[in-house]
């Protein structure tokens, strides 16, 4: 895996996104669920959602505080907005961190993968409200990524991921560095892929994906490098679209280990899981090289949303097409 081509790569992405087939019922090619969205930040949540819609998951959940779903229901009719999360300042006498995570953590049965962190915010009770959802998720081996401020909570509480194999981490270079300092990695020894795969090992094979110029992808053991051509424009948002590709891409992988259609694959879940976030990284820099060619100096993060089922397209291929 370590020393597979792009070429190789591709092939097995491809290989784990379901066809599109009569058979299927809604749901199936993907429940996820994006939890973050407050008060100040309401376009990271949105921006998430809406690339895993485009790429094709089935149902797309977000999961805020009430003053950022009223803004992200008029952006998209095509999401369900749940208002379950709570700000501390927002938060009613008859409501506790355990009522309030209890409400989003009963929505943890109906979903595939979660995605924690874009808008969240450092509130104390958001936070808190999303470790408990992470603890909960572990127990149900529900995979899930953390960007932004959920990155937040691998820094200060690393209990909550250590040792998770269904987790990725979607780290830039500064929070790069604040996950390292967390677990005593020296980010001084070493080049940028020996420390994605020491900083990995550090937190007991949580997969990560350190974004940058090249993005290195590492769960300790092997560690691929996606360099795909990306636009030259760094607008904030652009990770937003990694992490709604990545949930819909670990859905998918889902549906392969279930067999929902007929494949001979044996891949395991450990390829799988490197093959969902290296896919979702070589689509996210191929929608941000379509959406610069486009815009240029313009480019803000909603004109990737538009460009990633055909960044799909172009990475991957649509399955069947190639037979």
């Amino acid at each position: 895996m370590a020393s597979a081509t792009r070429k190789e790569l591709i092939g097995k992405v491809y290989k784990m996104v379901p066809p599109m087939l009569e058979s299927f019922h809604k749901g199936q090619l993907g429940r996820v669920a994006v939890i973050g969205g407050s008060e100040d930040y309401t376009g990271a949540p949105y921006f998430s959602a809406m690339a895993s819609a485009k790429l094709g998951c089935d149902m797309s959940h977000v999961i805020c505080e009430p003053t950022a779903a009223a803004v992200i229901k008029t952006y998209s009719p095509n999401l369900m907005v749940h208002p379950y999360m709570r700000q501390s300042k927002n938060c009613a006498p008859s409501e506790t961190l355990s009522t309030i995570s209890t409400e989003v953590i009963s929505m943890l049965s109906r979903l595939h993968v979660i995605v924690i962190g874009p808008g969240l915010g450092r509130d104390k009770l958001m936070q808190d409200t999303c470790a408990r959802v992470i603890e909960e998720a572990r127990k149900q081996n529900i995979p899930f990524v953390l960007d932004a401020d959920g990155l937040y909570l691998a820094q200060t509480r690393p209990e909550l991921v250590q040792g998770c194999t269904e987790c990725i981490l979607t780290p830039n270079v500064v929070e790069f560095g604040r996950l390292a300092k967390a677990k005593n990695v020296d980010i001084k020894e070493g080049n940028t892929e020996e420390l994605c795969a020491k900083l990995s090992k550090a937190f007991g094979g949580v997969t990560i994906i350190q974004k940058g110029s090249k993005d290195y992808i590492s769960n300790g053991e092997h560690t691929i490098v996606s360099d795909g051509e990306g636009g030259l424009k760094r607008s904030g948002g652009q990770g937003d679209t990694l992490t709604g590709s990545l949930a819909t891409l670990l859905a998918y992988r889902q549906a392969y280990h279930d067999k929902i259609w007929e494949h001979g694959g044996d891949m395991d879940r450990k390829e799988t899981l490197a093959l969902a976030a290296w896919g979702g990284s070589a689509i996210t820099r191929e929608c941000s090289r379509l959406a610069f060619k486009e815009k240029g100096r313009s480019l803000q993060a909603s004109d990737l949303t538009e460009h990633v089922h055909q960044a799909f397209l172009n990475v991957v291929g649509e399955p069947g097409s190639k037979l």
